[in-house]
């Protein structure tokens, strides 16, 4: 029995990585993700420049999970080298970029796969930042655009993460995978937005955010067996995955691996090993020998 999985050319030790920004802005904070259980971590969405992001209040915690609208803070690309370096020495890191176009792109995948990173994940899908992530993330020319351009600057793998804020999660997938991505994470976070009463005024700066934690989960694991069904290349699952049978749910619809966020914030990075002891419990009851084996079994 074995908690080993592939994404096309990425060879995993278990099936959970750490999701783009929790406890992945510096060498050590990786460090110590993958030292707890996680199978690799995705970075910090990085930009062409440093980026202060938007002001507090940009954080708040909702029934089901969090609020945030944290702007794509971020020391630019040429500074996290020094994060890098420390990073990739301890296991597999995917850089997760973000730009406006598909040149700025292009420019910041070459720079992760020289940095050591084993594959780059495009934020096409940040809810809460103007002129990026979702607004490019929405049209399936656009990300076909973007895809190719970063597939011709790299030879590392490229995945997508798409947000659920769309009429067809499928369609941008399958413009994804048209332009030749090795794989589609799914979801980022929805669209939300928090109001105090008292104060008679949104409660975050930005006044919307993305709503993220176990009441995205659903929607998650429904964007998941679309796209699975669509597609003909991997898919990651990410979104309110607290537990073993959270993954499960995700790997069944047809991933195979998943991110997790907010339970890492929330509880610690001991999480990745409570998941995978769930896991090869599960597997051992149920008579499963590896992740591959149950991808997609509710799909079927």
């Amino acid at each position: 029995m074995t908690l080993e999985t592939s994404i096309g050319k990425v060879k995993l030790k278990g099936p959970g990585m750490v999701a783009s920004g929790i406890m992945d802005e510096t060498g050590p904070s990786m460090v110590r993700m993958l030292s707890s259980g996680a199978g690799a971590v995705v970075t910090k969405s990085i930009g062409l420049e440093p980026k202060a992001g938007h002001q507090n209040p940009c954080f708040t915690e909702v029934k089901g999970g969090f609020v945030n609208a944290m702007g794509l803070p971020n020391p630019g690309i040429d500074l996290f080298k020094d994060e890098m370096d420390v990073a990739v020495k301890a296991g597999p890191i995917i850089g997760s970029i973000y730009g406006a176009n598909a040149d700025e792109f292009a420019k910041l995948a070459g720079k992760m796969e020289d940095y050591g990173a084993c594959a780059v994940e495009l934020n096409l899908s940040c809810p809460h930042a103007k002129g990026y992530g979702m607004e490019l993330g929405t049209d399936p020319a656009t990300v076909k655009k973007i895809v190719g351009a970063v597939k011709d600057a790299v030879k590392i793998p490229v995945w997508a993460k798409l947000t659920p804020n769309t009429d067809s999660v499928a369609d941008i997938g399958v413009a994804v995978q048209e332009a030749g991505g090795d794989a589609v994470v799914a979801i980022n976070t929805l669209k939300a937005m928090v109001i105090s009463p008292e104060l008679r005024r949104p409660v975050l700066s930005n006044k919307f955010g993305g709503l993220s934690g176990p009441a995205v989960r659903a929607v998650g694991v429904r964007a998941v067996y679309d796209l699975y069904a669509a597609l003909d290349i991997p898919v990651i699952g990410v979104g309110g995955i607290s537990d073993a049978h959270d993954a499960l749910q995700y790997i069944m619809a047809g991933a195979c691996a998943f991110q997790v966020g907010s339970v890492v914030a929330k509880n610690g990075p001991d999480v990745f090993n409570m998941i995978n002891k769930g896991l090869e419990a599960f597997m051992f009851d149920n008579n499963y020998s590896s992740i591959g084996e149950m991808v997609g079994v509710a799909n079927d």
